[in-house]
């Protein structure tokens, strides 16, 4: 038996189709999702636990790749270097989990480490680059 937490990023394209609904009926997978972000246009993704038979486990990850779906171990870890962050909130907006706060007496940006699902888009455009990931 096979239980691993794992994000989903996945296109617009497939924002509509019953991805989850497949591993289920077609894979014997159970799931819970820890969190989610769909949007029609931009695509989302989905951080869930799921767990079944180890050939069950391994097929059904390889459906989700086949479809276009980039799978992404939860075991990965977002940091913020307190040094580098200029709070300038460019991850605010962005953050599909809510994960960046900016405190409204001191500008300052607040990292949220326990909403964050490691999709790691922080990463990819905070300007002074102090969101790290790490495995």
């Amino acid at each position: 038996m096979t239980t691993k937490k794992i994000v989903l990023h996945f296109p617009s394209h497939l924002a509509d189709q019953p991805l989850v609904s497949r591993l289920v009926r077609d894979y014997a997978l159970e799931f819970n999702i820890l969190k989610a972000y769909i949007d029609s246009e931009e695509g989302g993704l989905l951080a869930l636990e799921l767990s079944g038979e180890d050939e069950n486990y391994k097929n059904g990850i390889q459906y989700l790749k086949d479809v276009g779906v980039k799978v992404q171990p939860l075991s990965k870890d977002i940091t913020r270097n307190e040094d580098r962050c200029a709070h300038c909130s460019v991850c605010v907006p962005l953050c599909p989990t809510g994960s960046f706060e900016v405190d409204t007496v001191t500008d300052e940006v607040h990292f949220h480490d326990d909403k964050c699902v490691a999709c790691g888009l922080c990463v990819k455009i905070c300007p002074p680059g102090a969101m790290e990931m790490s495995l």
